[in-house]
C-alpha cells in the first residue's frame, strides 16, 4: 500500500519549515497546516488579485497516521458542516440559525483533534455562503450537497497533530503567477456560484434545517446525503 502523498501548500511565501502550532484557529477544521493534492489548486490558493504567490510541495508518510476523511461515505454532509459551524466565524441572522449551530454540533460534530490528518472540502468563500445559506433556513440540505458537488472547488488535506508534522518533508517550490491563476481561481468560484444560483432557483423538495431541528434527525438518517465527494 501506498502511503506517501505529494502535496502542496499554497502561500504568499516559502514556507520550508511547516510549524505545529501555528495558523489560525478559525480555519475551517482548527488550528493546523492545510495543503492539497493538486499543485495548480494550491496556486489558485496561493494568489490574489494583487500579489503572486508560491506552491509549496512537500511528501507526506501517512503510514501511522490518524486520518479523517470526511469525504467517504462513513460521514454525512451535516458533518462536514458541523465542523465547520465549530470553527469558523458564522453570520447568525435567525433564532433558526442559533439553534441550528449548536444542534449541528451536538448531534453531527467530530473531535477533529482526535486525528492527525484531515481530508475535506475546503470551505472557501463559495462554499462557506452554500453553508451559511443552509444554516439560516435559505436552502435544503440536498440543495447544499448537490451545489457542492457541482462547484469543483476543491478538496484540501490540513495536518493536525505533532505527529503529522513529523511526518512531513519540504521538496521545492514553484512560483504562481497572478495573472494567470487569479483568473483560474476566480473561474472556478464563478462557475461554483453559478451552479448554487441554478439550484436554489429549484423547486426545493427536501429537508430545511428548520425540519432537522423539528424532526430531532440524527446523522443514520437516509435523507441526509452521504459520501459528498464524486
Amino acid at each position: 500500500m501506498e502511503h506517501l502523498l505529494t502535496i502542496y501548500h499554497g502561500s504568499s511565501q516559502v514556507v520550508d519549515t511547516p510549524t505545529f502550532g501555528l495558523g489560525r484557529k478559525n480555519n475551517d477544521f482548527g488550528l493546523g497546516f492545510y495543503c492539497t493534492e493538486s499543485n495548480d489548486l494550491a496556486k489558485e490558493w496561493a494568489v490574489s488579485s494583487l500579489r503572486d504567490g508560491f506552491s509549496n510541495r512537500y511528501t507526506l508518510n501517512t503510514e501511522y497516521l490518524r486520518i479523517l476523511n470526511l469525504n467517504s461515505p462513513d460521514y454525512t454532509i451535516l458533518n462536514w458542516i458541523a465542523v465547520l459551524v465549530e470553527h469558523r466565524l458564522f453570520s447568525i441572522k435567525t433564532p433558526i440559525a442559533r439553534r441550528a449551530r449548536q444542534y449541528l454540533i451536538d448531534h453531527f460534530g467530530i473531535n477533529v483533534n482526535a486525528y492527525d490528518l484531515i481530508t475535506g472540502y475546503r470551505a472557501d468563500d463559495s462554499y462557506f455562503d452554500f453553508a451559511e445559506a443552509f444554516l439560516n433556513n435559505a436552502i435544503t440540505v440536498e440543495q447544499l450537497s448537490r451545489a457542492m458537488r457541482l462547484g469543483k472547488l476543491g478538496e484540501q488535506i490540513v495536518l493536525k497533530s505533532q505527529h503529522a508534522f513529523s511526518n512531513i518533508k519540504y521538496e521545492g517550490f514553484e512560483a504562481a503567477e497572478k495573472g494567470r491563476y487569479y483568473v483560474l481561481r476566480k473561474a472556478r468560484s464563478d462557475e461554483a456560484n453559478q451552479s448554487y444560483l441554478n439550484i436554489r432557483d429549484e423547486d426545493a423538495d427536501g429537508l430545511f434545517m428548520q425540519d432537522i431541528l423539528r424532526g430531532g434527525i440524527s446523522n443514520d438518517d437516509p435523507r441526509i446525503p452521504r459520501n459528498i465527494s464524486e
